[in-house]
């Protein structure tokens, strides 16, 4: 289940693993997009740890919420809209339950609908999906996840920047779909799915 401390944690490991891979998140976008996705996280990531110093929650709903605002306010790009939308999504959710997966789906739904996209199209949506599968199994594992990450070399991307690349984004990770694996290996670590 997800509290307010588990969720505190989540969002701080999360943060922490953004600043330390954001060189190597523009890394792989400068192939198939922009080059800044790891710049864009860093400064929601930032933010983040900003708000989690600055400020306490009483509920999870409020703590999802303000996470959900700051990352929307401070990161460019798709991934603003895309990562605050699931976090708002969440929030709502969480009025209703803890459980990682519901929340999980409820985030999942928001992505696809913000990004007007589905599994296959080379997003983080290729990770989020199969994450949550597995995490109504109980059975998510850092190597389930960094082989979800890898599986959308395969993909050709077509939604964003990199579909303009069409068959040429064969080869290339998904840099949010990269990001989005550092969100389930830090839920991991926090011990909310035991």
């Amino acid at each position: 289940m997800l509290t307010i401390e588990n969720t505190t944690k989540w969002f701080q490991l999360f943060s922490d693993e953004i600043i330390a891979n954001k060189d190597y998140l523009s890394e792989l976008d400068t192939p198939i997009g922009d080059g800044d996705h790891g710049n864009n996280m860093a400064r929601g990531a930032e933010a983040i740890q900003e708000l989690l110093k600055n400020q306490q929650f009483d509920t999870l709903s409020d703590l999802f919420k303000n996470v959900a605002m700051a990352f929307i306010k401070s990161v460019g790009g798709a991934s603003g809209p895309l990562y605050g939308t699931a976090f708002i999504e969440m929030a709502k959710a969480s009025k209703e339950t803890s459980n990682p997966a519901e929340l999980i789906a409820t985030g999942l739904d928001g992505i696809k609908r913000r990004g007007a996209s589905d599994v296959g199209a080379k997003t983080m949506i290729d990770v989020w999906t199969p994450a949550l599968e597995v995490i109504k199994l109980n059975q998510l594992t850092v190597e389930k996840i960094n082989a979800d990450v890898e599986a959308t070399k395969a993909l050709v991307a077509t939604k964003g920047r990199a579909s303009y690349l069409g068959e040429r984004s064969i080869g290339h990770i998904d840099p949010g779909s990269m990001s989005s694996g550092y969100l389930f290996e830090t839920l991991l670590e926090t011990g909310a799915l035991e």
